[in-house]
Formats: structure tokens, sequence, C-alpha cells
């Protein structure tokens, strides 16, 4: 069984070996073609409840295009997973960080194909700073863990769906996951790596964080340019300046001493997706992948903004979620 230090170091990998529930994890892949036409989020992962009649593993599938969502149920010993490595089993259906295997087929749709992952952009991982949750990934008992696994790659295969093929050869793709004991109580999160410019992607997300008995709002975000990591933290001492959400549009003002970051998402028509609590996978979270976020990214210097980047992502994913009023203070 891993060590703790090696699992907090490498959080793409399966976290539950040894874990009592109640306790959940799993991965996100986003899958958009070459037309965009067809985008797709694949969720695998597992759910341990204290009612062992609620163990379960499973495979959730949102039609980013539709609207449309499936979700496949396995027993919980039909799921495996690398003690070493990243590499998750569920039931037929494998996931690494450079591919995925699936076949998937119920009374919802039958989806099935291989998919590789070439050119991945991991998020650094630094004893400082084990990934996107900073040194709070090393903290033993938070309620819900972060991860990227790439913030952008290309995509390589086709799937079939309901008989038809999918190309998704030379299209783009986003692996991130979350792991604990339950998801927040409330949440904004977005994410799209689809610019004019390539190689650029947004991951955001502010939610409701307990910790030590009380609750504060707490954020991470990574705008991934030119090869770089810029990173806007809680715990790299940015401020919000601004958070507006309203039936249209949420608004996202974020800076510290030397960078500032304005958001500007426009809300779209969503699919139903699961969410852990800490009794079932009973949440409905409601995700679009049709969202369109603008965004502008300056350095700033002796009093004065200086523009790093500025462009509008497509495809994007967005997510809001729960009683957000500690959010919009």
């Amino acid at each position: 069984m891993p060590g703790y230090i090696e699992q907090v170091m490498h959080p793409e990998r399966y976290h539950g070996h040894g874990k009592r529930p109640p306790f959940f994890e799993g991965w996100y892949y986003k899958l958009v073609d070459p037309s965009e036409q067809h985008r797709y989020a694949v969720i695998p992962g597992i759910f341990l409840s204290h009612e062992h009649e609620k163990h379960h593993a499973f495979v959730q599938v949102l039609d980013g295009q539709t609207g449309a969502s499936a979700y496949f149920t396995y027993p919980a010993d039909q799921f495996k997973a690398a003690e070493d490595d990243f590499e998750v089993q569920v039931g037929p259906n494998r996931f690494r960080a450079d591919s995925l295997n699936l076949n998937l087929e119920g009374g919802e749709l039958a989806l099935k194909g291989d998919l590789r992952f070439e050119g991945l952009s991991p998020w650094p991982v630094s004893w400082a700073a084990p990934g996107i949750m900073g040194w709070y990934g090393w903290v033993s008992f938070m309620e819900c863990y972060h991860g990227v696994v790439s913030l952008d790659h290309t995509i390589r295969g086709a799937l079939r769906l309901d008989g038809r093929t999918l190309d998704f050869s030379g299209g783009q793709g986003y692996i991130e996951k979350d792991w604990g004991q339950s998801f927040p109580s409330a949440w904004v999160w977005m994410q799209t790596n689809h610019f004019e410019q390539p190689g650029t992607c947004l991951t955001a997300s502010i939610a409701v964080i307990p910790f030590l008995g009380f609750k504060f709002p707490g954020f991470i975000i990574g705008v991934w340019h030119e090869g770089k990591l810029y990173r806007l933290a809680k715990y790299t001492s940015a401020v919000v300046e601004k958070l507006a959400v309203t039936d249209d549009h949420v608004d996202w003002v974020v800076r510290d001493r030397a960078i500032r970051l304005e958001i500007r998402a426009s809300r779209a028509e969503a699919g139903l997706l699961q969410g852990p609590s800490r009794t079932e996978m009973h949440r409905r979270v409601m995700e679009t992948l049709k969202a369109q976020v603008s965004i502008r990214l300056t350095a700033l210097e002796n009093g004065r903004e200086q523009e790093i980047f500025s462009g509008t992502g497509r495809n994007a994913g967005l997510e809001v979620h729960g009683d957000l009023t500690m959010l919009l203070k």
C-alpha cells in the first residue's frame, strides 16, 4: 500500500487504498473533437458509504451538445486501481492519464472505443505545492481534494456512440479529479482550453471549505499560457476583488501582488450529473459544456497593468451549485 507522502506527491493516482467510508474518488475526462460538434465529459469513479449496500463504482457520461447524461453503475469489487500508477479499471472500462478504453452499454446509451492522449500538460507538483491545492494538499483532514492531471492535450482515436463513429483525432482534452468524503456545499467551477491561441487553458473554482470547525471561501485558479502556469489561490495570498453570479453570467476578478485576472463566463444550457455527499451519490449537479469564458490576464508593475493574455474560451465547462451566499460576500 502506498505511503502518505507518496500519495500526496501523486495526486493523479487513486487515494482510496485502505480508506474507510465515507469516501469517493472520481476522474473527469473532457473530450472535444476537432470540429467541436462532439464534446463529452466521461467520469469514472468509486463511492463508499457507511451503508455497505450503497457501495458502487460508476462511469458517468455527459453529452455536452445535447445535455443528455448517463450513469453506469458496477459492483464496488469491479473497481480496480494500481498502487504505483494512475491506472483504473471500472468493469470493462480502463482509464489512464494517456488513454481511456470504453465499453459502456446499457439502457441509456452504448459508448465504446479507445482514445489516446498526446502532449499532456500536468499541473506541476513540488514539495511546497503538491498539485493545484498547494500546501493544503498536505493537510490530511480536508473534506474534498482536487487535482489536475492534464491542462491540455491532443486526442487520437474514435468512439462508437449507439453505432455511430465519432472521430476525436486532432481534438483537445483536459483531465482533472476529486476525492475525499463529500463535495463542498456550494461552488462555482469553470474550465476551457479552446482559445484562439492553442495551448492556453483556464481552470478555476471557488467553494465553501470547512476547516478546523469553521468555513471559508477557498479558490484555486490556473491559467496555462505559452508553457507557463499562472496561479491565483487563497494559498498564494490572492484576493477576490469581485464575484457576481446572475442567471446569464459569472463575473469574477482576482489578483495578487503580481497579476490580476478578469473572468466573464456566459452561462448556457446544462445537463445533470450526480455528485457525492457523505451518505450517497445523489446530488443533482448541473453542468454545461457550452459556456464561453472571456479572460484578461495582466501583470501588475509599479501600479500599472500590462496585458499578458486576453481571449475567449469556447466549449467551456461551467457549474454553479448550492447556496453561494458566503462566496458572494
